[in-house]
Order: C-alpha cells, then sequence, then structure tokens
C-alpha cells in the first residue's frame, strides 16, 4: 500500500474519476471542518482532537469502484434520505460511483451533524 503525506497527495494517487468524486467532497468538508484533515491508516480522516484519528468526524475512503464518504458516529446522524449506510460499530457511509452522486446540502448537512456529534455542548 502507497505511503502518502497528505490528504491532496492522496487524492491526487487517486484515478480521474475518483480524484474527481473525492475533490468534490473534499471542498463540502473543509467548509465544515476546515483544516481538520490528515491521512490515519492509509486514508483521509478529519477529527476534533488533538491527533489524527482523535474525535474522529468523517472519512474519504477509495475502493476500485468508488469512494466512500463515511462518518464515525453515522448511525446517530439523522438521514431522511436514506442513503447512509450502516457499518461497523455506530459507522455509516455512502458509496459515490460519480460526481453526480454527490448532494452537496444533504451532505454538509451530514457533516455539521457528525460535528456536533464530537463538540462537547457549552454549559
Amino acid at each position: 500500500m502507497a505511503k502518502f503525506a497528505t490528504v491532496q497527495e492522496y487524492i491526487a494517487s487517486l484515478p480521474e474519476a475518483q480524484q474527481q468524486i473525492a475533490g468534490e467532497v473534499l471542498a463540502l468538508i473543509e467548509k465544515v471542518l476546515p483544516g481538520a484533515g490528515a491521512l490515519y491508516h492509509a486514508h483521509p480522516v478529519w477529527s476534533l482532537g488533538p491527533a489524527p484519528g482523535k474525535s474522529p468526524v468523517c472519512y474519504l475512503k477509495a475502493y476500485s469502484a468508488y469512494v466512500t464518504f463515511g462518518f464515525w458516529r453515522g448511525q446517530e446522524i439523522t438521514d431522511a434520505s436514506g442513503r447512509l449506510e450502516p457499518s461497523a460499530r455506530t459507522m455509516a457511509g455512502v458509496k459515490l460511483r460519480a460526481p453526480a452522486d454527490i448532494d452537496a446540502d444533504l451532505f454538509t448537512t451530514w457533516l455539521q451533524q457528525a460535528r456536533a456529534l464530537e463538540t462537547p455542548a457549552a454549559s
């Protein structure tokens, strides 16, 4: 498995179609979680903790036929669209096979909810 130093290097290494998908999702993520992205377990992860993987919020992971956009606590996100697919523990994600699979408004709502789950409430 190739090792990358940055999220941008990871995305640049993908086939062109996946680069486009990942790039569009990256722009949405950066609006909600600016500067929180890093590589963790060889793929991009956005965390609110002091180090990558501490209080993780979301991730991108490329496979041969799609890019997964997922959330650590995705099963706790309100998803009226039904697009989030549950996975291990409390995680959930969506498989993106084409740029048309990206719903900017929906994904931004998910990101805001996911960030709130990892942000302590003000007392």
